[in-house]
This record gives structure tokens, sequence and C-alpha cells, in this order.
């Protein structure tokens, strides 16, 4: 479980960023987030606030620089991109009224020098609402955007070394152009996801481009992904934020329908899980801050924190921590709920969650349901999912040693050791049917299946950039490796269970 919390003035020191939208907002290691232009009341600013994370401090450094007609820094802009590389901070492009920009800088945020690169190979073209991620750390990848005219689906690579563009040719299917979409690197993968494309639809389509590792001596391809879940709603101006195994999509605008002529901005959490390469809600207990697009999002260690963005008729300046439940900043909910939103809506909140909790469990459980009844004791689920070691599971074992015979194989001193007990139950499940498996050994496999996955992809056996690398490549999606209980399981999920476990043995 998640909390949004808005920041309180005791969360910060120093001058907090003034309101704006279509800015960047960039971490630079684990020490600060940099902080640039953007839009407000139609004015474009080109200001620089920086968040020392470890001070708590928020400043405006006095930035040296020359750039090509003697300016210190680039001009405002907004809807431009800026990606980190070390401690250095790359800008391209953006928007200053009617005018799609394309000169490029970078700021050394060692000694906060601005400084105006002339650039070699295949330029791009100016453009707004293009979408960029680093890859590794020496070059970034830029995709699409908007130059004034059309919508561009061209793929740029800039070595931040040598200051070269590269065109990336590609072959097979291309997404359609696009503008106001986001673009994260996901270890070989550049994931694209949304944005508005030619004609001006708004698309909910997530794609995936391979070849951009020299080393890996890929021809450049893009293959569409349609992967299992609760996939968002189309929308561009949206933000994707990596932390951990997850890909969390904060906000953005959609359209309203064919009867609406406004645009629909949102204001849910949705993850793509890594792992189960799955789209998933986020749960959050809590009202959420109000809708937006062209905000950021930024991660610091477990929190993360949104800034800014633009709801169609006003221009935000708030700032929120997204915390899971056991951080301190969490506890304010429970001291001052007043703060956050009024104790009745609050109340009315919990009550609400509380009889849709009850009424799913209801509806979509017919495990739990058939527990019950048979009086099969159900362990209650928590809310981060832990993986455990089979000698640490104390179910799994008992049952493993159920099943072994006095014929069965021995250790050296006489004794069966529980590895081999273990062994034998996962012989036992890869040849059984689904109607073979009692309802009280579903924990067990469903804990043993989550520990497969875990130990083959993330652990022992091929690494986690393999793991991803071949599920988001199209291969099949581990669909219950996000379940945190066996009573959330349905009756039809048994089958499914049972042969992707078949498949991990075989593995």
């Amino acid at each position: 479980m998640h909390y949004w919390v808005r920041a309180s003035p005791s969360d910060f020191s120093g001058t907090l960023p003034q309101r704006r939208s279509g800015h960047t907002a960039v971490n630079i290691g684990k020490s600060k987030i940099v902080v640039f232009g953007g839009l407000v009341d139609k004015r474009f600013i080109s200001d620089l606030c920086v968040y020392d994370i470890e001070n708590k401090l928020w400043f405006q450094p006095e930035c040296t620089g020359n750039g090509s007609v003697g300016q210190v820094g680039p001009s405002p802009r907004a809807f431009h991109i800026a990606i980190a590389i070390d401690c250095h901070m790359f800008v391209f492009g953006g928007r200053s009224g009617g005018k799609r920009l394309g000169d490029f800088w970078v700021l050394d945020t060692d000694i906060w020098q601005w400084s105006e690169l002339t650039s070699f190979g295949d330029l791009p073209s100016p453009r707004d609402f293009a979408a960029a991620s680093a890859i590794g750390n020496r070059k970034i990848v830029m995709y699409g955007g908007w130059d004034g005219k059309k919508w561009l689906s061209d793929v740029f690579v800039l070595d931040t070394i040598s200051l070269e563009w590269m065109e990336l040719s590609v072959s097979g299917s291309l997404p359609p152009p696009r503008c106001g979409h986001t673009a994260t690197m996901v270890e070989k993968r550049m994931l694209v996801y949304g944005g508005r494309g030619g004609g001006g639809p708004i698309m909910g389509d997530l794609w995936a481009l391979k070849g951009l590792l020299e080393e890996e001596n890929e021809t450049p391809g893009w293959t569409q992904l349609k992967l299992p879940g609760q996939a968002p709603s189309p929308r561009c101006g949206h933000t994707i934020t990596s932390g951990g195994h997850y890909l969390l999509l904060f906000g953005g605008h959609g359209t309203g329908g064919w009867l609406s002529r406004y645009d629909i901005y949102y204001n849910e959490c949705i993850v793509l899980d890594r792992v189960s390469v799955q789209w998933k809600r986020l749960p959050t207990s809590n009202e959420p801050p109000p809708a937006r697009a062209y905000h950021s999002m930024t991660c610091i260690g477990s929190r993360y924190l949104l800034f800014g963005g633009f709801d169609g008729k006003s221009t935000f300046d708030d700032l929120w921590w997204l915390v899971p439940e056991e951080d301190p900043i969490a506890k304010r909910l429970t001291s001052s709920p007043a703060k956050n939103i009024p104790e009745d809506k609050d109340l009315a909140i919990a009550k609400e969650t509380q009889l849709s909790h009850e009424a799913s469990q209801k509806e979509e459980s017919a495990v739990s349901e058939l527990r019950k009844r048979l009086d099969i004791s159900v362990s209650i689920s928590v809310p981060e999912l832990q993986i455990i070691d089979e000698l640490e599971d104390k179910e799994f074992l008992e049952l493993a040693l159920s099943l072994i015979g006095v014929g069965e194989k021995v250790s050296s001193n006489g004794q069966i050791s529980h590895t081999q007990a273990a062994q034998a139950l996962r012989d036992h499940w890869g040849e059984s049917t689904p109607k073979l498996i009692p309802l009280k050994e579903l924990g067990p496999l469903l804990r043993d299946y989550q520990r497969l996955i875990t130990r083959h992809h993330t652990g022992n056996g091929p690494s986690d950039s393999q793991f991803t690398e071949s599920c988001f490549s199209g291969k099949e999606a581990y669909r219950f490796y996000h379940v945190k209980s066996a009573s959330q399981l349905r009756m039809d999920d048994i089958p499914k269970l049972l042969a992707e476990y078949k498949q991990l043995l075989s593995n």
C-alpha cells in the first residue's frame, strides 16, 4: 500500500520552485534533483531550481556559461528533453512561444556552468514534445516529437563524449509518429508509451525498440507489446518513472470521447511490473493529488516526488510525496488526517474502500470461499510480496516431508534431507493434473512458483536483464507472480498456474 501526502513546509528549506508545467526534472546521482524551464501563464521560463536531497534544501544556483550569442544559458522554453549523464544535464529542443527549438546545451552541476554544444553527424530537426532516455552512462536516445508541421517517428542516438548524433535506421514495422509520449530504457530496450499521433488521436500503445547497444550487435527493430493486466487508458503528457522492479506511470490527459470537447486529465498510479511483465494498479489508500499532465515525477529511494503540471485550466505549484506505508511521511496521515482531506471525507473513503474490498473478496475469490467451507486455514496476505527460501517455508516443507516414503532416497547419514523432500514435492506437482491438487496445497504451490521465478530470473539463474529481455521480446508473462495469497486465485486460475509451474520446472 502506498500513500499520497502533500509536502509540508517542514519537508524542505530554501525557496521552492514557482508553479509551472512542461518543465523537466532529472536526478543527478543520488544527491540532487534539477528542475529546468517550463511554462506558466503563457510565459516560458528558463530558471533552474535544485533540490539538495541530503540537506532537504531547495536553491537556485548562480550559473555561468557562454552561448553562441553570448547568453549564459538556454533561452526560456518548455516541452524540451533533459537527460542526466553522471554530473551533467543535457538539454535539447523544446518550444518558446510558437518557435520549435533545436539548440543543444549541457549543464555541469559540479560547477553550475552551462555550455552550448556544437554537435556533429545526423542533426535532429528542431522539435518539442519529444522523449528521450539515457543508454548507460554515455549515450542518449531520443524518439519522436512535433516540428510544428508534422508528428515525427525518427530515432536519434547521441554520443555525449564525441557529441555526434546518429539517426538510427530501423527496419520492419514502425510505431505511428507521435509527440507527448514517454521513452524509458529497460535493460537493452527502449519502451515508448502513449502520446498524440498523426491526425490528433491520443494513443495507448506500448512499443519496444531493440538494437541500441553496439555490443549486442542486434539489428534495430520495433516490437509492439500487448501485456496482460490493467493497461492504462490512452494518454499523453504523462510521466513514467523507474523505481526498483516497477515503472510507475502517473497522470497525463486523454480525450473525453466524441461527445466531449474537453480532455480528461488523470491522477491514478499504474505500474508496469518488470518481473511479472504486466500492468497493475498501484494501491493507494487516500485521496490522490488533483489530476494533471506535463508535470514531473522523480524517484528518491523508495519515495516519489511529484511537482507542478497543468489540468487544462490551472498550473500547479504543489509538491506531493508518494510513499510506502512504512515511510515516516505516511505516519502524518494517522496523526493528522485533516491536513490532507477532511475527516468526514476520510471516513467515507475508508468505509467505501472497506466495502469495495469486502465485495471483491466475495465475488472474485472462489478458492477463498471453498477454503472457508472446508475449514482450511487461509494465510493473511501482506502488503509486499515476500519471497522466502523453501527451507524457511514451514508449510511447504511439512507437505514435502509427508510425501516421502520409506523407499525414497536418503542422505548419507540415513536421513531424508529437506532438499530431497522439496524436489520430491516438485516432482509430484510436475506430474499432477489440476483436479489432483488439493486446496490446501495451493498456498505452498503458489509460493514455490514465485520462488522459482525469482531464482531463475533474479537470483541464481539468468540475470534480471536476460529475464527482462526475454519477457519484453514477446514471450509469455508470468501471470501469478504478483498474487500475494492463494485466496486471491479463482478456480479457473488453477490450471493456468499449474501449467506455468510445470514450464518453470522444465526450464
